[in-house]
């Protein structure tokens, strides 16, 4: 699978897994507060920062019905959806701010466009590359906008089946985009174990001839240390500086030291992946082979005397003969006087 260029990093399974701190809204309407978790995620090691760039009027409509109140979820419920989104978009006169922040501090920021107005004000900001939230993964003509930026896209799978997966990546090579990463991703608020179905990565990865990550709603960082083990060369995680202040999002998202150890878990985890290797894997494994067992005399034996049980064993270390020698050595004679403790060569035998 080629590796992927976006700003100053390169993106694909050669590299360390590249961490995308989620925003949201998580700023608690407080721009001193955003510019703080930018700051903390650049402490943690994150690679990039993402935001949403929505209002509440490009989201939904300012309607009372019952449809637009959330129902069945642990964090909104009852809420509705144009106020959900008054509280948790980001001010888009924040934007340049926060992205220069995180260019000071070495990250890359980046944001969800929402429709077509954001793409063309995200694109006033340069931003390298874009992400396709999951619950717009099947909105055609937003995927078509974004791809003829020719920038890199990724795109959350939440809730997409295989089929509209596939129409939404032929959607956007289509129309310029051939650098696209898809992320896996269970579109509920937090996720439960049972149901993120990791598994579904390597699929992905074969299925779609593109690189696969993992955006996680789940609490903690086992979940995205496993999708890494099993492929993920991208992590996007919701972040909040404390999730006692609250804000949108915080329920699951993580506080600063969990997020480095996020960063520090994945690259410990993708560097132990390695490659195929059998018979020893660099000095450490190798300078222990001497510890293996080989076949060594256990009592003196003199010359013409017959190899047996008793007089030759298999123990550690390694200097003598391999013990897959030691049933047809058994029965043989010794050349040469041998005493305890040497090891059998078959130069020893008659």
């Amino acid at each position: 699978m080629k590796s992927i260029t976006i700003g100053n990093r390169q993106i694909g399974e050669m590299y360390e897994p590249f961490i995308i701190a989620e925003m949201s809204g998580n700023h608690n309407q407080d721009l001193n507060r955003a510019l703080s978790l930018v700051d903390a995620a650049a402490d943690a090691g994150a690679h990039a920062l993402k935001l949403q760039t929505y209002t509440a009027d490009t989201m939904t409509l300012d309607c009372d019905n019952s449809e637009f109140i959330v129902n069945g979820s642990a964090v909104w419920d009852g809420q509705k959806l144009y106020d959900l989104y008054c509280e948790a978009h980001t001010p888009w006169e924040w934007h340049k701010p926060i992205f220069e922040r995180a260019k000071q501090l070495g990250m890359l920021a980046f944001s969800s466009p929402f429709d077509s107005t954001a793409v063309d004000f995200l694109e006033q900001l340069d931003v390298p590359c874009y992400k396709i939230a999951s619950f717009e993964n099947n909105d055609i003509p937003l995927l078509k906008k974004v791809a003829k930026t020719g920038k890199p896209i990724i795109m959350s799978c939440g809730m997409a089946t295989e089929s509209e997966i596939a129409e939404s990546v032929a959607t956007l090579k289509n129309n310029g985009c051939q650098d696209i990463i898809l992320l896996k991703c269970t579109s509920a608020y937090p996720s439960l174990p049972q149901d993120i179905n990791l598994n579904t990565i390597p699929y992905m990865k074969t299925k779609f001839g593109v690189q696969v990550g993992f955006s996680d709603h789940t609490m903690g960082v086992t979940m995205p240390v496993a999708a890494v083990a099993l492929g993920a060369t991208v992590v996007e995680k919701h972040f909040t500086l404390s999730r006692d202040e609250g804000g949108v999002d915080s329920h699951f998202s993580l506080e600063p030291n969990e997020l480095k150890d996020l960063v520090n878990s994945t690259k410990i985890v993708w560097e132990a992946l390695g490659k195929e290797v059998y018979g020893g894997s660099g000095q450490s494994e190798n300078s222990s082979k001497v510890y293996r067992r080989s076949v060594y005399v256990a009592q003196d034996i003199k010359a013409g005397e017959l190899f047996t049980e008793q007089n030759i064993r298999c123990v550690r270390p390694s200097l003598g003969l391999s013990p897959k020698y030691y049933e047809e050595v058994l029965g043989k004679v010794a050349k040469e006087d041998l005493v305890f403790g040497t090891p059998l060569t078959l130069n020893h035998v008659k």
